[in-house]
């Protein structure tokens, strides 16, 4: 599966962003996708994570009550909410997919990846 994220921008702190992963090929429902993010000189993070259905989710502690994960599996696409931003949410997200049943929080365990959006959010 190819994966392509989408949306990122500049916003102001309080402000809202809708990220899009959209992906190739006719599967896409067979595997979870979590949302990653970067920071400059920081490892990358989990932020969330859904299954193959979307009927389970899962978010980092930081962004639960802000970010909402969503997925509609016949548009072959992944979408994260972000509400209430704040600058320290400033970091390159990415998308990524596997098969497992339930969506993993670390990096590694992920297959296939999107190559990045910027999320910039000023003060």
């Amino acid at each position: 599966v190819q994966l392509q994220a989408s949306g990122g921008g500049l916003v102001q702190a309080g402000g809202s962003l809708r990220l899009s992963c959209a992906a190739s090929g006719r599967t896409f429902s067979s595997y979870a996708v979590g949302w990653f993010r970067q920071a400059p000189g920081k490892e990358r993070e989990f932020v969330a994570g859904i299954t193959r259905g979307g009927g389970s989710t899962r978010y980092a502690d930081s962004v639960q009550g802000r970010f909402t994960i969503a997925r509609d599996n016949d548009k072959n696409t992944v979408y994260l909410q972000m509400n209430s931003l704040k600058p320290e949410d400033t970091a390159v997200y990415y998308c990524a997919a596997n098969l497992k049943l339930v969506p993993r929080t670390t990096a590694y365990e992920y297959d296939y990846w999107g190559q990045g959006t910027q999320v910039t959010v000023s003060s």
